[in-house]
């Protein structure tokens, strides 16, 4: 005879397998854009393979931070939860308080922390804004969705820039969270430290201004802003940075935000238990020990990249300012174009859309043939 138990479990196998199950999602996920990572590129015959679609660096870390990661045996234990060892470090690289300093996984995880703890939904379900430039980093409406929040999202200028002047007038009494990207992902341009300082003296000091710094060191613009000034000048400004990039740790996921106490104490409460592993928190803290090397690593790629803005202009590129490690193309409708004409030269790139391709500087031999396959690609946007 069949147990009612049993009976039941086998209504909810049928269910399952007829996807009628009644298990529904918060509505919040049908708006929501998928996070869209950079696909390694597919093989062509007779061509070395290059990745310049997820804007990481082609060197890897240091030997050195590769030998600590070695190092690092005890992956049956619980990592520090608070990154003492890394946060100590940081703090001495940098300058600031050990205690204004919270890690994550990543720049991004650091982000959700702060999006949880400072943006979501009022007692009466009315929804938190959070103020950002657009197109900026793409997993930003993802973050700013899941935390309950709504997103205000301001077109950039045609240059690449944020408009600082419309995010100003964008803010309401609902803003809860503005978010500066700089150098700006994907176009390129970092924030200069003048505008930046006159768009926070004009946002009420009750609005949290995050600076999102993840391609801080390869900016050379002389004028560019410096988020840590901001945090020691303004209390309502937040800094993330990470490892990712110009240390060559992205696998690692470990990255971190600095505010000051009134933020940093809800920032602990929010945090992922464990975010940032033993192995990565070894790896970051080599790496700040050798930062004279990370810094001429960078310089390679900062060579590079100025190699190919420079041979893309002169082929007519309209090619926004470039302060990451990273170029834009503004396409428009001939980005899917470019992106298979990429794919069959072995370099995959980053394509949004029909509104352009992000290309990352990759080691010099992917750098040259990008440059060739602009050459002769005829649907060239030209420059005003």
């Amino acid at each position: 005879m069949t147990s009612p138990l049993n009976e039941h479990d086998g209504a909810d196998a049928a269910a399952v397998a007829a996807g009628t199950t009644g298990v529904t999602p918060r509505p919040v996920m049908d708006r929501l854009p998928k996070y869209a990572a950079g696909r390694p590129p597919a093989p062509v015959e007779g061509l070395t393979s290059y990745k310049l679609s997820s804007n990481e660096n082609p060197l890897g870390p240091l030997p050195a931070v590769a030998e600590a990661i070695a190092r690092e045996s005890a992956v049956n234990r619980y990592p520090d939860a608070v990154s003492t060892r890394l946060r100590t470090a940081l703090a001495r690289f940098l300058d600031v308080p050990a205690d204004d300093i919270v890690t994550g996984g990543g720049s991004l995880g650091a982000l959700n922390q702060i999006l949880a703890a400072f943006a979501g939904q009022q007692d009466d379900g009315t929804p938190d804004e959070v103020v950002y430039a657009w197109r900026s980093f793409e997993a930003y409406p993802i973050s700013v969705g899941l935390a309950g929040a709504r997103s205000v999202q301001v077109p950039v200028l045609a240059d690449g820039r944020h408009d600082l002047d419309a995010m100003a007038a964008a803010v309401t009494e609902r803003t809860k969270v503005v978010l500066l990207c700089t150098p700006n992902n994907p176009t390129g341009p970092a924030l200069r430290r003048a505008e930046t300082e006159r768009f926070i003296q004009s946002v009420p000091g009750s609005v949290l201004i995050v600076v999102d710094e993840a391609y801080q060191e390869f900016v050379r613009d002389p004028e560019a802003v410096d988020g840590i000034e901001l945090y020691r000048k303004y209390p309502n400004v937040a800094v993330l940075r990470t490892f990712s990039k110009a240390h060559g740790l992205a696998g690692l996921r470990v990255g971190y935000s600095i505010s000051h106490p009134e933020v940093t104490q809800y920032l602990r409460v929010a945090a992922v238990p464990f975010a940032v592993s033993s192995i990565a928190e070894a790896a970051a803290v080599a790496s700040l020990e050798h930062f004279g090397d990370v810094v001429g690593r960078v310089q390679t790629l900062v060579d590079e990249r100025e190699r190919v803005t420079a041979a893309l202009r002169e082929l007519g590129w309209d090619v926004p300012d470039a302060q990451g490690n990273f170029v834009w193309l503004a396409l428009g409708e001939a980005t899917p174009e470019f992106s298979q004409q990429a794919a069959a030269q072995a370099l995959s790139v980053r394509a949004f859309g029909t509104e352009g391709v992000r290309v990352s500087i990759g080691e010099s031999e992917a750098n040259s043939r990008f440059i060739e396959l602009c050459r002769a690609f005829t649907k060239v946007p030209q420059s005003s």
